[in-house]
């Protein structure tokens, strides 16, 4: 019996999958749009990861140059300001998922954990209404598999009833590594990896 679920955050309860690639564009103009388009895929195919993790990628590992913390928080802080401004709208919400919510937040334990900067993370919630249906809202720069652990130890939940619904392979690793189920949602290439592939939410978990 499932008691305790833990959402992904964008593309599972926001559509920001656009805003996200604008926001890397915006940040990284002064870089020549090959290295750029290579960062964006590799964006695409590691949604759950962290932009500092994508930022310090893209100056290592594409162009080969070495960046420093300050430089990296530098580029994130740029990132932070475009998601506040763009995410605020409540169009973005993915509706189905959010009535799944809103029915549901007294049924089962709900927490966020999510590659997205965690102050602003929190601070979207907020302004999206959303922060009353979730216990705990946790965000990046701390890395899922540790967001996913953290909550399971804090709040003593028994693994096999809690779940994590995601979109990326990188929800699937978190939930892998820390022992509980994969539900996955919007990827198609997660069906093979998912306990069960949520379609739609017309069912019960």
């Amino acid at each position: 019996m499932i008691k305790n679920i833990l959402w992904d955050f964008d593309g599972v309860i926001i559509d920001s999958a656009a805003i996200k690639e604008y926001g890397f564009r915006e940040i990284l103009k002064e870089y020549d749009e090959y290295s750029v388009n290579k960062l964006i895929e590799y964006h695409r195919h590691n949604g759950g990861l962290s932009r500092f993790h994508k930022i310090e990628y893209f100056f290592n590992i594409i162009l080969g140059k070495n960046i420093n913390n300050y430089e990296i928080l530098y580029y994130a802080q740029l990132f932070s300001e475009i998601m506040r401004k763009e995410l605020c709208d409540s169009k973005y919400i993915i509706k189905e998922t959010i009535e799944f919510i809103q029915n549901n937040f007294n049924n089962y334990n709900f927490h966020i954990v999510s590659g997205t900067e965690h102050n602003e993370l929190n601070y979207l919630c907020e302004e999206l209404n959303l922060s009353k249906y979730f216990i705990s809202i946790n965000g990046s720069p701390t890395p899922k598999n540790d967001l996913v652990s953290t909550i399971i130890t804090d709040y003593n939940y028994s693994l096999n009833e809690t779940i994590l619904i995601g979109d990326s392979i990188n929800d699937y690793e978190a939930a892998k590594i820390n022992n509980i189920d994969f539900y996955g949602y919007n990827n198609k290439s997660l069906e093979n990896k998912s306990k069960i592939y949520l379609n739609n939410f017309n069912i019960v978990i």
